[in-house]
């Protein structure tokens, strides 16, 4: 309506020609919330610690890649978080000691009729809040000699609203195992199947997954497309190889299964935080600094997340989302 100042309060009168009895609000439109966002770095590296006499001068080795991650520590380039896998000697602790990781896990232990632990190693510089560990019941050969298996660590880095879990693994060798070949594949497939019992037992579903390890998967694809289809996360190279796939590495590699080109995987789920590959390399891998017979494998994430996302993982609870100087702090009643 049209209220004229000249006459008394509430008194109606009819409007101008020139103006709409019909009034519009236009109401202001609010830019969508963006999404938080942090990234992380797994290296994932075999080092090829064998005890003597299977190995010569690996201690001095293992010592060296210590430095060198120490040197990329120093450059502020240091992966985040640094997978080993056949660290069976004394001399791991050098390499930790060197590269100056301020949080180390290991497993699993020695088990009965084993020569050696499963020289599986996390180092990480956000805290370890748990670790967990599973020896492998399936083996061939002299691969069985060490108690093989999977572990767990559940990260907190400051910046993410929920835990990360990381899986590290080392899985059946082929002609280094000294089995024929139908031996190493039947262990290996047990391998898969276990690893996939141990991570969807103890990944918590909110929390995004990691997985890096050695696979023992190259020109096979006899065991890396084995019950591919249930496999609890996604591999980084068959993803990035992918066009439009955002991992940041130019073209894609339309070569026949690039990922089968490699012993070394790495892998990714979502939970509440989405997961992106966004860049990946080797490293160690050429003439003085060919540290180990594998590459070292680098892969960032990037992990975003909203409170919607949040809220969603816990639909039974009650949940509460306030605003955080990292982001966002979410609690749920019990």
């Amino acid at each position: 309506m049209y209220l004229d100042a000249n006459v008394p309060d509430y008194a109606y009168v009819a409007p101008p020609a020139h103006v709409s009895s019909t009034l519009s609000v236009q109401r202001p439109s609010l830019p969508e919330p963006q999404p938080e966002t942090g990234e992380i770095s797994v290296l994932t590296y075999n080092v090829r610690g064998l005890p003597w006499p299977l190995a010569l001068n690996r201690g001095k080795a293992l010592r060296e890649i210590g430095r060198e991650l120490a040197a990329m520590r120093q450059a502020g380039r240091q992966p985040d978080v640094v997978l080993i896998q056949e660290g069976f000697r004394r001399e791991v602790a050098d390499l930790v000691r060197e590269s100056g990781y301020g949080y180390w896990a290991s497993g699993p232990g020695g088990g009965l009729g084993k020569l050696t632990s499963g020289g599986l190693h996390v180092l990480s510089d956000a805290p370890i809040l748990e670790v967990r560990t599973t020896a492998y019941d399936h083996c061939a050969g002299f691969d069985c000699l060490a108690n093989k298996g999977a572990m767990m660590v559940r990260l907190a880095p400051a910046w993410s609203p929920t835990p990360i879990d990381v899986v590290n693994t080392h899985m059946n060798a082929r002609k280094a195992s000294g089995a024929p070949r139908t031996r190493t594949l039947s262990a290996h497939r047990g391998q898969t199947r276990e690893l996939s019992a141990f991570v969807k037992t103890h990944r918590a579903a909110a929390h995004p997954l990691l997985v890096g390890g050695d696979f023992n998967i190259r020109n096979s694809p006899a065991r890396y497309d084995y019950e591919a289809g249930q496999r609890p996360f996604t591999v980084v190279g068959e993803y990035c190889s992918q066009p439009g796939s955002g991992c940041g590495d130019g073209a894609a590699d339309t070569s026949a299964k690039p990922w089968l080109r490699t012993q070394d995987l790495q892998g990714f789920r979502n939970g509440a935080l989405r997961v992106q590959p966004v860049a990946s390399r080797y490293l160690f891998d050429e003439g003085a600094k060919r540290l180990s017979d594998h590459q070292a494998y680098l892969v960032r994430y990037r992990l975003s997340w909203s409170a919607e996302t949040l809220a969603a993982y816990r639909p039974d609870r009650a949940v509460e989302v306030r605003p955080h100087k990292l982001g966002f702090k979410v609690s749920w009643a019990p």
